[in-house]
């Protein structure tokens, strides 16, 4: 009798370790299956845009004893970010388009922004890690034509395509995410474009007098982070440096975009855009460009 408990507990034990096993495999493979049902899911197109259309206006009487100047400011904005992804290869592609125009009582009207910008990243998994091998392309122009006014006299000196830069070279990527990653290119060509009319009498934005386009050849990096800094408020960062080897290496160019999203609900938001930029093929100065308002925002 006692053989036969004996030999019954131990039919029981392992009867219990085999079912914990196979519990364990199976518990096991449904988070493995989980993980790569969870991988398939980021793969393909991802696709995200927002659009932004902000207002401003003031009006005095001429009564009122405070000071003022009536004016008028609208601006729109389109960021649209789509995006491709397969178990090896990452394809990342980001078009800006942006234009504003300020109005002031007894003066002329004047744009307050005005960019045109698309960048492709492509990126080939490079091991296990957050690297790939990368080949990027960069292009900037603007939509309007651009015055400087001088003296009360105004004088045209730039518009649609002019000028134009295009950057591209292959390099190394690091991409932790979507909304994290930084490229290095240290073997990148630029081009920079311009009307012959704003270069005949001396250079325009680097292009000697005479020329309409500007070969340069350097290293680039390009680093984006987007951030959530609470609910409903979210900033993203984009900062390109250039360095052209072929001349005074040590100026870089810099380009800080900042955009700050502060959404009230679906379609109401308070947007804040900056950039900064130092060329001192343009001019030897930080040019800052800043904007603030509520308006329109749809998400799509």
């Amino acid at each position: 009798m006692k053989k036969l408990i004996l030999g019954a507990s131990i039919l029981l034990s392992s009867l219990n370790l085999i079912a914990q096993t196979n519990e364990k495999e199976l518990l096991e493979k449904s988070a493995k299956a989980s993980e790569k049902a969870l991988d398939t899911t980021a793969l393909g197109w991802k696709k995200a845009g927002n659009f932004t259309f902000l207002f401003n206006q003031a009006s005095f009487n001429n009564e009122w004893l405070g000071g003022g100047t009536s004016n008028m400011a609208g601006n729109f904005g389109l960021n649209y970010d789509f995006n491709y992804n397969t178990s090896t290869s990452v394809w990342d592609n980001k078009i800006i388009l942006a234009y504003g125009i300020t109005k002031l009582k007894d003066q002329p009207t004047t744009k307050s922004d005005d960019r045109i910008e698309f960048t492709s990243l492509y990126g080939k998994k490079a091991g296990q890690g957050y690297w790939y091998y990368s080949g990027f392309l960069n292009f900037k122009t603007q939509m309007d034509s651009g015055f400087l006014v001088n003296s009360g006299v105004k004088t045209k000196i730039s518009h649609f395509f002019s000028p134009a830069y295009l950057q591209v070279g292959p390099g190394m990527l690091w991409k932790r995410s979507d909304n994290l990653k930084v490229n290095i290119a240290p073997s990148t060509s630029r081009l920079i474009f311009v009307n012959d009319q704003f270069s005949q009498f001396g250079s325009s934005f680097g292009v000697e007098q005479g020329n309409t386009s500007r070969f340069e050849f350097g290293a680039a990096l390009n680093a984006y982070y987007k951030l959530n800094l609470m609910k409903n408020i979210s900033m993203e960062n984009i900062l390109n440096l250039y360095s052209n080897y072929l001349e005074k290496p040590q100026n870089v160019d810099v380009d800080y975009q900042m955009n700050l999203v502060m959404n009230v609900n679906k379609y109401i938001s308070a947007n804040l855009s900056m950039q900064a930029i130092y060329d001192d093929n343009a001019i030897k100065a930080v040019q800052v460009r800043e904007i603030f308002g509520l308006g329109f925002n749809y998400g799509f």
